[in-house]
Protein backbone atom coordinates (compact mmCIF):
# COMPACT_ATOMS: atom_id res chain seq x y z
CA UNK A 1 0.00 0.00 0.00
CA UNK A 2 3.11 2.10 0.98
CA UNK A 3 4.63 1.77 -2.75
CA UNK A 4 1.40 2.76 -4.42
CA UNK A 5 0.93 5.87 -2.31
CA UNK A 6 4.20 6.90 -3.13
CA UNK A 7 3.52 6.72 -7.19
CA UNK A 8 0.89 9.60 -7.23
CA UNK A 9 3.18 12.04 -4.94
CA UNK A 10 6.37 11.10 -7.97
CA UNK A 11 4.15 11.87 -10.82
CA UNK A 12 2.85 14.87 -9.10
CA UNK A 13 6.62 15.90 -8.71
CA UNK A 14 7.22 15.20 -12.63
CA UNK A 15 4.53 17.10 -13.37
CA UNK A 16 5.30 20.20 -11.74
CA UNK A 17 9.25 19.90 -13.07
CA UNK A 18 7.79 19.83 -16.39
CA UNK A 19 5.35 22.74 -16.13
CA UNK A 20 8.42 24.38 -14.44
CA UNK A 21 10.81 23.40 -17.62
CA UNK A 22 8.02 24.61 -19.59
CA UNK A 23 7.85 27.82 -18.13
CA UNK A 24 11.73 28.46 -18.16
CA UNK A 25 12.05 27.62 -22.28
CA UNK A 26 8.36 29.82 -22.76
CA UNK A 27 10.23 32.74 -20.84
CA UNK A 28 13.80 32.37 -22.73
CA UNK A 29 11.54 32.12 -25.68
CA UNK A 30 10.20 35.55 -25.24
CA UNK A 31 13.61 37.12 -24.14
CA UNK A 32 15.33 35.98 -27.54
CA UNK A 33 12.10 37.37 -29.32
CA UNK A 34 12.41 40.65 -27.52
CA UNK A 35 16.30 40.54 -28.60
CA UNK A 36 15.54 38.83 -32.15
CA UNK A 37 12.26 41.15 -33.15
CA UNK A 38 14.26 44.71 -33.49
CA UNK A 39 17.80 43.06 -35.03
CA UNK A 40 15.15 41.09 -37.81
CA UNK A 41 13.92 44.76 -38.16
CA UNK A 42 16.49 46.71 -38.40
CA UNK A 43 18.01 43.81 -41.31
CA UNK A 44 14.84 44.38 -42.99
CA UNK A 45 15.45 47.85 -43.05
CA UNK A 46 19.06 47.82 -44.47
CA UNK A 47 17.91 45.34 -46.49
CA UNK A 48 15.29 47.65 -47.68
CA UNK A 49 17.62 50.41 -48.46
CA UNK A 50 20.81 49.34 -49.80
CA UNK A 51 19.90 45.75 -51.40
CA UNK A 52 17.01 46.09 -52.72
CA UNK A 53 17.87 48.82 -55.22
CA UNK A 54 20.87 46.73 -56.44
CA UNK A 55 18.38 43.88 -57.04
CA UNK A 56 16.46 46.33 -59.26
CA UNK A 57 19.41 46.91 -61.55
CA UNK A 58 20.67 43.91 -61.46
CA UNK A 59 19.02 41.64 -64.36
CA UNK A 60 17.92 38.19 -64.51
CA UNK A 61 20.81 37.36 -66.68
CA UNK A 62 22.97 39.52 -64.44
CA UNK A 63 22.44 37.26 -61.90
CA UNK A 64 23.00 34.01 -63.63
CA UNK A 65 26.37 35.28 -64.43
CA UNK A 66 26.82 36.58 -60.74
CA UNK A 67 25.76 33.14 -59.63
CA UNK A 68 28.43 31.51 -61.98
CA UNK A 69 31.13 33.76 -61.10
CA UNK A 70 31.63 32.88 -57.85
CA UNK A 71 30.76 29.30 -58.30
CA UNK A 72 33.70 29.10 -60.77
CA UNK A 73 36.07 30.97 -58.53
CA UNK A 74 34.98 28.42 -55.96
CA UNK A 75 35.51 25.46 -57.73
CA UNK A 76 38.98 26.89 -59.39
CA UNK A 77 40.28 28.00 -56.27
CA UNK A 78 39.26 24.47 -54.45
CA UNK A 79 40.33 21.87 -56.98
CA UNK A 80 42.68 23.78 -58.82
CA UNK A 81 41.37 23.83 -62.11
CA UNK A 82 42.63 26.52 -64.24
CA UNK A 83 39.48 26.72 -66.56
CA UNK A 84 37.52 27.11 -64.16
CA UNK A 85 39.61 30.35 -62.80
CA UNK A 86 39.82 31.25 -66.57
CA UNK A 87 35.84 31.57 -66.44
CA UNK A 88 35.56 32.88 -63.18
CA UNK A 89 37.85 35.90 -64.45
CA UNK A 90 36.36 36.56 -67.67
CA UNK A 91 32.78 36.50 -65.76
CA UNK A 92 34.15 38.84 -63.26
CA UNK A 93 35.18 41.51 -66.11
CA UNK A 94 31.91 41.29 -67.84
CA UNK A 95 30.44 42.38 -64.81
CA UNK A 96 32.99 45.06 -63.96
CA UNK A 97 33.08 46.52 -67.37
CA UNK A 98 28.69 46.56 -67.16
CA UNK A 99 29.19 48.62 -64.48
CA UNK A 100 30.55 51.36 -65.94
CA UNK A 101 27.54 51.40 -68.73
CA UNK A 102 25.25 52.35 -65.91
CA UNK A 103 27.29 54.96 -63.67
CA UNK A 104 26.67 58.86 -64.11
CA UNK A 105 24.09 61.22 -63.14
CA UNK A 106 21.84 63.48 -65.23
CA UNK A 107 20.14 66.39 -64.45
CA UNK A 108 17.12 66.63 -66.57
CA UNK A 109 13.53 68.52 -66.51
CA UNK A 110 11.12 66.17 -67.66
CA UNK A 111 7.87 67.53 -69.15
CA UNK A 112 4.97 64.62 -70.12
CA UNK A 113 1.69 66.21 -71.92
CA UNK A 114 -1.10 64.25 -73.23
CA UNK A 115 -2.98 66.59 -75.35
CA UNK A 116 -6.60 64.65 -74.23
CA UNK A 117 -6.52 61.93 -71.79
CA UNK A 118 -10.14 61.24 -72.95
CA UNK A 119 -10.22 60.39 -76.73
CA UNK A 120 -13.13 57.89 -78.40
CA UNK A 121 -11.76 54.39 -80.01
CA UNK A 122 -10.05 55.10 -83.45
CA UNK A 123 -9.25 58.88 -82.66
CA UNK A 124 -5.88 60.04 -82.43
CA UNK A 125 -4.00 60.51 -78.74
CA UNK A 126 -1.49 62.80 -79.25
CA UNK A 127 1.05 63.22 -77.03
CA UNK A 128 4.74 65.45 -76.18
CA UNK A 129 7.66 64.09 -74.46
CA UNK A 130 10.21 67.30 -73.62
CA UNK A 131 13.55 66.59 -72.28
CA UNK A 132 15.90 69.65 -70.94
CA UNK A 133 19.38 69.24 -69.97
CA UNK A 134 19.58 71.51 -66.59
CA UNK A 135 23.22 70.74 -66.10
CA UNK A 136 25.81 73.09 -66.62
CA UNK A 137 27.89 70.45 -68.68
CA UNK A 138 26.80 68.66 -72.03
CA UNK A 139 24.63 65.61 -71.12
CA UNK A 140 25.66 62.07 -73.05
CA UNK A 141 22.94 60.20 -75.04
CA UNK A 142 20.18 58.87 -73.19
CA UNK A 143 17.24 56.11 -73.24
CA UNK A 144 13.99 57.07 -72.11
CA UNK A 145 11.27 54.77 -72.01
CA UNK A 146 7.29 55.78 -71.60
CA UNK A 147 5.40 52.58 -70.57
CA UNK A 148 1.76 52.73 -72.05
CA UNK A 149 -0.24 49.83 -70.95
CA UNK A 150 1.30 46.53 -70.55
CA UNK A 151 3.84 47.90 -73.50
CA UNK A 152 6.65 50.52 -73.33
CA UNK A 153 7.85 53.16 -76.06
CA UNK A 154 11.14 54.06 -76.32
CA UNK A 155 12.80 57.59 -77.67
CA UNK A 156 16.40 58.27 -78.38
CA UNK A 157 17.33 61.16 -76.61
CA UNK A 158 20.96 62.50 -78.21
CA UNK A 159 23.57 64.50 -76.62
CA UNK A 160 21.85 67.81 -75.08
CA UNK A 161 23.76 71.34 -74.46
CA UNK A 162 23.34 73.29 -71.12
CA UNK A 163 19.79 74.19 -71.00
CA UNK A 164 19.24 72.90 -74.31
CA UNK A 165 15.68 71.29 -74.73
CA UNK A 166 14.40 68.04 -76.84
CA UNK A 167 11.04 67.61 -78.08
CA UNK A 168 9.79 63.93 -79.21
CA UNK A 169 6.13 63.54 -80.81
CA UNK A 170 4.20 60.29 -80.14
CA UNK A 171 1.08 58.88 -81.01
CA UNK A 172 -1.28 55.91 -78.95
CA UNK A 173 -3.07 53.19 -80.56
CA UNK A 174 -6.97 53.72 -79.74
CA UNK A 175 -8.12 50.53 -81.48
CA UNK A 176 -10.45 49.24 -78.66
CA UNK A 177 -12.18 50.32 -75.35
CA UNK A 178 -9.68 50.69 -72.61
CA UNK A 179 -8.05 52.42 -69.50
CA UNK A 180 -4.48 52.96 -70.04
CA UNK A 181 -1.83 53.93 -67.72
CA UNK A 182 0.48 56.43 -69.80
CA UNK A 183 3.89 56.75 -67.77
CA UNK A 184 5.79 58.14 -65.82
CA UNK A 185 8.66 58.62 -68.02
CA UNK A 186 11.85 57.24 -66.85
CA UNK A 187 15.44 57.00 -68.04
CA UNK A 188 17.29 53.80 -69.08
CA UNK A 189 21.43 52.69 -68.56
CA UNK A 190 22.04 49.71 -69.75
CA UNK A 191 24.86 47.37 -71.20
CA UNK A 192 25.40 46.61 -74.20
CA UNK A 193 24.51 42.67 -72.90
CA UNK A 194 21.54 43.60 -70.42
CA UNK A 195 23.35 42.29 -67.32
CA UNK A 196 22.83 45.58 -65.47
CA UNK A 197 19.78 48.20 -65.92
CA UNK A 198 19.18 51.46 -64.21
CA UNK A 199 16.17 53.52 -64.12
CA UNK A 200 15.21 56.74 -62.95
CA UNK A 201 11.64 58.05 -62.72
CA UNK A 202 11.17 61.93 -64.20
CA UNK A 203 7.41 62.02 -64.12
CA UNK A 204 4.27 60.89 -63.31
CA UNK A 205 1.84 58.53 -64.79
CA UNK A 206 -1.43 59.50 -66.62
CA UNK A 207 -4.79 57.46 -67.00
CA UNK A 208 -5.89 57.95 -70.42
CA UNK A 209 -9.62 57.14 -71.25
CA UNK A 210 -10.30 55.45 -74.51
CA UNK A 211 -14.08 55.96 -74.41
CA UNK A 212 -16.40 53.57 -76.77
CA UNK A 213 -17.55 55.04 -80.13
CA UNK A 214 -20.75 56.64 -80.06
CA UNK A 215 -23.31 57.71 -82.46
CA UNK A 216 -25.85 60.46 -82.67
CA UNK A 217 -29.12 59.72 -82.78
CA UNK A 218 -30.40 63.45 -83.80
CA UNK A 219 -33.62 63.21 -82.12
CA UNK A 220 -34.48 59.80 -82.44
CA UNK A 221 -35.56 59.42 -78.74
CA UNK A 222 -38.34 61.68 -79.14
CA UNK A 223 -41.37 59.71 -78.55
CA UNK A 224 -40.38 57.84 -75.80
CA UNK A 225 -38.19 59.89 -74.24
CA UNK A 226 -41.05 62.20 -72.32
CA UNK A 227 -40.49 65.63 -71.92
CA UNK A 228 -41.12 67.62 -68.70
CA UNK A 229 -44.46 67.40 -68.82
CA UNK A 230 -44.45 63.50 -68.53
CA UNK A 231 -46.16 60.77 -69.20
CA UNK A 232 -50.20 60.78 -67.62
CA UNK A 233 -51.08 58.42 -64.83
CA UNK A 234 -54.04 57.83 -63.14
CA UNK A 235 -52.79 59.09 -59.97
CA UNK A 236 -54.37 62.35 -58.47
CA UNK A 237 -52.49 64.90 -57.28
CA UNK A 238 -53.23 68.48 -55.47
CA UNK A 239 -50.16 70.41 -57.38
CA UNK A 240 -49.08 69.22 -61.04
CA UNK A 241 -48.86 70.03 -64.34
CA UNK A 242 -51.52 68.56 -66.10
CA UNK A 243 -55.03 69.52 -65.28
CA UNK A 244 -57.44 67.02 -64.96
CA UNK A 245 -60.74 68.42 -63.18
CA UNK A 246 -62.50 70.83 -60.59
CA UNK A 247 -63.95 69.76 -57.70
CA UNK A 248 -64.61 71.24 -54.20
CA UNK A 249 -62.67 72.73 -51.99
CA UNK A 250 -61.57 70.77 -48.27
CA UNK A 251 -59.49 71.57 -45.26
CA UNK A 252 -55.72 71.83 -45.88
CA UNK A 253 -55.92 72.68 -50.21
CA UNK A 254 -53.26 75.33 -51.13
CA UNK A 255 -55.37 78.17 -51.78
CA UNK A 256 -53.07 79.44 -54.51
CA UNK A 257 -55.69 76.33 -56.57
CA UNK A 258 -58.76 77.83 -55.86
CA UNK A 259 -60.69 78.28 -59.39
CA UNK A 260 -62.82 81.49 -58.37
CA UNK A 261 -64.65 81.82 -61.85
CA UNK A 262 -66.40 78.05 -61.19
CA UNK A 263 -66.44 79.57 -57.30
CA UNK A 264 -68.49 82.58 -58.31
CA UNK A 265 -70.85 80.49 -60.54
CA UNK A 266 -71.69 78.26 -58.03
CA UNK A 267 -71.47 79.47 -54.63
CA UNK A 268 -68.69 76.95 -53.24
CA UNK A 269 -65.29 76.89 -53.20
CA UNK A 270 -63.92 74.85 -56.16
CA UNK A 271 -60.13 73.84 -56.47
CA UNK A 272 -58.37 72.42 -59.20
CA UNK A 273 -57.18 68.54 -59.12
CA UNK A 274 -54.19 67.88 -61.26
CA UNK A 275 -53.01 64.28 -62.42
CA UNK A 276 -49.54 63.01 -61.42
CA UNK A 277 -47.07 63.13 -63.80
CA UNK A 278 -43.67 61.29 -64.64
CA UNK A 279 -40.63 62.84 -65.05
CA UNK A 280 -38.66 60.75 -67.45
CA UNK A 281 -36.26 58.66 -66.26
CA UNK A 282 -33.81 56.55 -68.38
CA UNK A 283 -32.71 53.37 -66.88
CA UNK A 284 -30.11 50.80 -69.19
CA UNK A 285 -30.02 47.39 -67.97
CA UNK A 286 -26.62 46.69 -69.22
CA UNK A 287 -25.27 42.59 -69.32
CA UNK A 288 -21.78 42.00 -69.00
CA UNK A 289 -21.97 37.77 -69.30
CA UNK A 290 -20.25 37.10 -72.34
CA UNK A 291 -22.71 33.60 -72.14
CA UNK A 292 -25.58 35.82 -73.10
CA UNK A 293 -23.31 37.16 -76.84
CA UNK A 294 -22.70 35.58 -79.80
CA UNK A 295 -20.72 32.66 -79.11
CA UNK A 296 -18.03 33.34 -82.37
CA UNK A 297 -17.46 37.20 -81.77
CA UNK A 298 -18.71 37.72 -78.15
CA UNK A 299 -16.25 39.90 -77.30
CA UNK A 300 -17.27 42.26 -80.25
CA UNK A 301 -20.96 42.36 -79.48
CA UNK A 302 -20.43 43.16 -76.07
CA UNK A 303 -18.59 46.24 -77.64
CA UNK A 304 -21.23 47.19 -80.02
CA UNK A 305 -23.85 47.06 -76.59
CA UNK A 306 -21.26 49.71 -74.75
CA UNK A 307 -21.41 51.86 -77.78
CA UNK A 308 -25.38 51.97 -77.36
CA UNK A 309 -25.35 52.18 -74.15
CA UNK A 310 -22.82 55.35 -74.93
CA UNK A 311 -24.92 56.72 -77.28
CA UNK A 312 -28.27 56.56 -75.53
CA UNK A 313 -26.87 57.84 -72.31
CA UNK A 314 -24.94 60.87 -74.43
CA UNK A 315 -28.69 61.57 -76.10
CA UNK A 316 -30.26 61.37 -72.12
CA UNK A 317 -27.28 63.99 -70.67
CA UNK A 318 -27.62 65.97 -73.72
CA UNK A 319 -31.74 66.65 -73.21
CA UNK A 320 -30.81 66.94 -69.22
CA UNK A 321 -33.14 63.61 -68.33
CA UNK A 322 -32.10 61.47 -65.56
CA UNK A 323 -29.79 58.50 -66.04
CA UNK A 324 -29.28 55.06 -64.87
CA UNK A 325 -26.89 52.39 -65.52
CA UNK A 326 -26.73 49.16 -64.17
CA UNK A 327 -24.72 45.58 -65.15
CA UNK A 328 -23.97 42.81 -63.21
CA UNK A 329 -20.77 44.88 -61.59
CA UNK A 330 -23.03 47.34 -60.53
CA UNK A 331 -24.04 50.99 -61.23
CA UNK A 332 -22.29 53.43 -63.18
CA UNK A 333 -21.80 57.00 -62.21
CA UNK A 334 -24.14 59.48 -64.44
CA UNK A 335 -23.86 62.67 -62.73
CA UNK A 336 -21.96 63.79 -65.99
CA UNK A 337 -21.40 63.09 -69.16
CA UNK A 338 -18.01 62.72 -68.49
CA UNK A 339 -18.78 60.33 -65.67
CA UNK A 340 -20.86 57.99 -67.72
CA UNK A 341 -18.26 57.53 -70.50
CA UNK A 342 -15.29 56.66 -67.95
CA UNK A 343 -17.63 54.33 -66.24
CA UNK A 344 -19.07 52.53 -69.03
CA UNK A 345 -14.99 52.44 -70.55
CA UNK A 346 -14.02 50.39 -66.97
CA UNK A 347 -16.47 48.16 -67.54
CA UNK A 348 -15.26 44.32 -68.23
CA UNK A 349 -17.24 41.67 -69.46
CA UNK A 350 -16.39 37.66 -68.52
CA UNK A 351 -17.88 34.49 -69.06
CA UNK A 352 -19.52 32.22 -66.37
CA UNK A 353 -21.15 34.83 -64.63
CA UNK A 354 -23.60 33.49 -62.43
CA UNK A 355 -26.13 36.72 -62.89
CA UNK A 356 -27.55 36.78 -66.34
CA UNK A 357 -29.89 39.83 -68.15
CA UNK A 358 -32.98 38.77 -65.48
CA UNK A 359 -30.76 39.89 -62.66
CA UNK A 360 -29.86 43.24 -63.90
CA UNK A 361 -33.00 44.02 -65.16
CA UNK A 362 -34.56 42.85 -61.83
CA UNK A 363 -31.48 44.89 -59.89
CA UNK A 364 -32.51 47.91 -62.15
CA UNK A 365 -36.89 47.93 -61.51
CA UNK A 366 -35.99 47.93 -57.82
CA UNK A 367 -33.06 51.08 -57.88
CA UNK A 368 -34.65 53.09 -60.13
CA UNK A 369 -38.45 52.65 -59.23
CA UNK A 370 -39.17 56.38 -60.99
CA UNK A 371 -38.22 54.62 -64.31
CA UNK A 372 -40.24 55.82 -67.54
CA UNK A 373 -37.90 53.75 -70.06
CA UNK A 374 -35.83 50.94 -69.36
CA UNK A 375 -33.10 49.41 -71.87
CA UNK A 376 -32.75 45.77 -71.85
CA UNK A 377 -28.94 45.46 -73.43
CA UNK A 378 -27.90 42.07 -74.23
CA UNK A 379 -26.87 39.81 -76.85
CA UNK A 380 -28.10 37.18 -79.34
CA UNK A 381 -27.99 34.38 -77.43
CA UNK A 382 -30.82 36.00 -74.56
CA UNK A 383 -33.38 33.68 -75.33
CA UNK A 384 -37.05 34.90 -75.70
CA UNK A 385 -38.09 33.26 -72.23
CA UNK A 386 -35.45 35.37 -70.65
CA UNK A 387 -36.43 37.99 -72.26
CA UNK A 388 -39.81 37.64 -71.36
CA UNK A 389 -38.97 36.77 -67.48
CA UNK A 390 -36.80 39.98 -67.42
CA UNK A 391 -39.55 42.44 -68.70
CA UNK A 392 -41.88 40.33 -65.78
CA UNK A 393 -39.82 42.43 -63.08
CA UNK A 394 -40.50 45.94 -65.29
CA UNK A 395 -43.21 48.03 -63.45
CA UNK A 396 -46.54 48.73 -64.97
CA UNK A 397 -46.85 51.80 -67.11
CA UNK A 398 -42.90 51.72 -68.01
CA UNK A 399 -41.77 51.54 -71.60
CA UNK A 400 -39.41 48.78 -71.71
CA UNK A 401 -37.21 47.84 -74.62
CA UNK A 402 -34.74 45.61 -75.54
CA UNK A 403 -31.59 45.79 -77.81
CA UNK A 404 -29.97 42.33 -78.89
CA UNK A 405 -26.70 43.23 -80.60
CA UNK A 406 -24.65 40.59 -82.47
CA UNK A 407 -22.18 42.52 -85.34
CA UNK A 408 -22.87 42.08 -88.90
CA UNK A 409 -26.67 40.83 -88.46
CA UNK A 410 -29.55 42.72 -90.51
CA UNK A 411 -31.84 44.79 -88.26
CA UNK A 412 -35.03 43.72 -86.97
CA UNK A 413 -37.94 44.15 -84.98
CA UNK A 414 -40.26 42.13 -82.71
CA UNK A 415 -42.86 42.31 -79.80
CA UNK A 416 -42.96 39.85 -76.81
CA UNK A 417 -46.23 41.08 -74.91
CA UNK A 418 -45.61 44.65 -74.74
CA UNK A 419 -41.88 44.71 -74.31
CA UNK A 420 -40.02 46.00 -78.22
CA UNK A 421 -37.19 43.51 -79.05
CA UNK A 422 -34.51 45.04 -81.22
CA UNK A 423 -31.87 43.18 -83.00
CA UNK A 424 -28.73 45.69 -84.09
CA UNK A 425 -25.94 44.49 -86.25
CA UNK A 426 -24.16 47.99 -86.76
CA UNK A 427 -24.28 51.28 -84.27
CA UNK A 428 -25.02 53.15 -87.00
CA UNK A 429 -28.18 51.32 -87.36
CA UNK A 430 -29.31 52.66 -83.58
CA UNK A 431 -31.25 55.68 -84.67
CA UNK A 432 -33.41 54.33 -87.21
CA UNK A 433 -34.52 51.23 -85.25
CA UNK A 434 -35.07 53.46 -82.41
CA UNK A 435 -37.53 55.81 -84.29
CA UNK A 436 -39.15 52.14 -85.49
CA UNK A 437 -39.68 51.22 -82.19
CA UNK A 438 -41.66 54.44 -80.73
CA UNK A 439 -43.70 54.17 -84.59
Amino acid sequence: MSRRAKRPARNSKLNRGAEKSLTMASEAMAVLRDYLDPATARARELSTRYLAPIATVISPLGFVLLGTAVLLWILGASFGWQEALLGAFMATVLLLASVGFVLGRNDFSVDLDLHRTRVAVGDRAVGAMQVANKASRSSAPVMMELPVGHGAAQFRIPRLEPQQTHEDLFTIPTQRRQVLDVGPVRSVRQDPFAILRRQVKWTESYELFIHPRTTALDGSSAGFIRDLEGMPTSDLSNSDVSFHALREYQSGDDRRHIHWKSTARTGELMVRQFEETRRSHLALSLSTNLDEYAEAHAEEDFELAISVAASIGQQAVAEQRKLAILTQQGPVRTGSGRQMMDGLTRIEAATGQRENLVDVVRHTAGTVPGASVIFFLTGTRTSAKSLREAWMHVPAGVRAIAIRCETGIEPSRSNIGELTVLSLGKLEELGVMLRKAVA
